[in-house]
């Protein structure tokens, strides 16, 4: 894919512990159009590659806006763009992907926590420039921790935007039953955040009958997989029959780079999907939060980057 060379024309502080960056072409240039939902590879120092999903508003294409908070728990990518990356900072960014588009519908309910407001602001703005009918429900720790409380208070948004903190009083804290409803055909549903409230999203909205379809998630980094009980297996590439084998502690991606195979890839995590591969023999292991259910029990397409095989050989497209 493509790279684009981008400076930071403007950094802010948004809420406690979120950044947000503008980035313009270094030569001036238009950037590419993206839709809502979108995200771009963002490369850092250290040979760090990360995903940031756009907040602009996607009619833009002077600039590209990302927010990144800063995460204790990170594997450096956030610390990295928080203390080395300021105003006038040349950065190498892909064009943008997006695996968490909007579909065409009549209501679109989107639910935002913490950070994971980033792709439904551009969501919001999107919906909000066509006339369509939705509404935002934003959940975060206190009101220091949302960010972005200014632009979503600005007119076009004002009434359809629904704060919710856990530092509040109980009257205005989220109640996602009642936000829900019944399912409706005609209404799609957006969901972004951390794991745990992604999971909280979407268990009530399958308790309450939602179908699969009409449910939509961005997972910003993937659970963590116990790998005590990792066994080594063998990897074949269809198309020359050369077998690799895979050990314990190492990834598919890595054994395969390590004999000169390169998949493209990005999160390492299983979570943006730009490594996925098709499974031609064999059963995998999907660790993956990328695939859905049904596309993960098809068994013929994995990420080698995270996922694994149930099988001793996997026998992959490549």
């Amino acid at each position: 894919m493509n790279t684009i060379e981008v400076r930071v024309a403007s950094k802010a502080i948004e809420a406690d512990g979120i950044c947000s960056y503008e980035l313009v072409s270094t030569s001036g240039a238009t950037l590419p159009g993206f839709e809502a939902g979108a995200h771009v590879d963002v490369h850092l120092p250290g040979n760090l590659v990360r995903q940031y999903s756009l907040c602009n508003a996607p009619s833009e294409t002077h600039r590209y806006q990302i927010g990144v908070l800063r995460d204790a728990d990170s594997r450096g990518g956030s610390e990295a763009m928080h203390d080395h990356i300021d105003l006038g900072s040349v950065l190498t960014i892909s064009e943008p992907k997006n695996h968490f588009p909007l579909v065409d519908a009549k209501r679109t309910l989107l639910l935002a926590g913490g950070i994971g407001v980033t792709p439904i602001l551009a969501m919001a703005e999107a919906l909000a420039a066509k006339g369509a009918a939705f509404e935002l429900h934003y959940c975060a720790r206190s009101p220091e921790k949302a960010a972005f409380k200014e632009r979503l208070g600005q007119a076009h948004l004002r009434s359809l935007v629904h704060f919710h903190y856990d530092s509040g009083d109980a009257a205005q804290k989220l109640d996602l039953p009642a936000v829900l409803g019944a399912p409706d055909p005609d209404t799609h549903l957006y969901v972004c955040g951390p794991q745990g409230f992604i999971e909280f999203v979407l268990g009530a909205a399958k308790a309450q009958g939602w179908p699969a379809a009409q449910l939509h998630v961005e997972y910003f980094s993937a659970a963590a997989v116990d790998t005590t009980g990792d066994q080594p297996f063998d990897v074949k590439l269809a198309s020359t029959g050369r077998v690799v084998t895979v050990p314990a502690g190492k990834t598919v991606i890595k054994v395969l780079a390590e004999a000169g195979i390169e998949i493209p890839y990005s999160c390492e995590e299983g979570v943006c999907g730009t490594c996925l591969t098709r499974v031609l023999e064999g059963v995998p292991d999907h660790r993956d939060m990328y695939l859905t259910e049904e596309e993960q029990a098809a068994n013929d397409q994995f990420t080698p980057c995270c996922s694994r095989a149930k099988t001793k050989r996997l026998v992959l497209d490549l």
